[in-house]
């Protein structure tokens, strides 16, 4: 099976993107902090990625698909942690409350 160069070219920025998001996902994972971040970002990656992702099919673009497909995944794993780094910093932050108060 032949990819045309068109076809090369959007695979690879595809990859690009979808590397590039999963990376900040990681990063988010690991520091275990949203700062910089806001929820909204996910929330918006993934309704345009939704939407991008029914176009794509529409029009029949199966880079599109693929590439749509991962981000509404990934926009919906980032939330996650982003919710996950949000409980644990309201933790620590209670925490530090009360030991000030005691």
């Amino acid at each position: 099976m032949s990819i045309s160069p068109t076809d090369a070219i959007g695979w690879a920025a595809s990859a690009v993107l979808i590397a590039t998001l999963l990376h900040q996902v990681r990063v988010q994972w690991r520091e275990r902090s949203t700062e910089g971040v806001s929820c909204w970002l996910f929330l918006g990656q993934m309704t345009a990625s939704v939407g991008f992702l029914g176009y794509s099919g529409l029009i029949g673009n199966p880079i599109f698909v693929v590439s749509n497909g991962v981000l509404v995944l990934t926009a919906l794993v980032g939330q996650a942690v982003y919710r996950r780094n949000r409980r644990i910093e309201e933790s620590a932050a209670a925490g530090s409350h009360s030991e000030a108060s005691a």
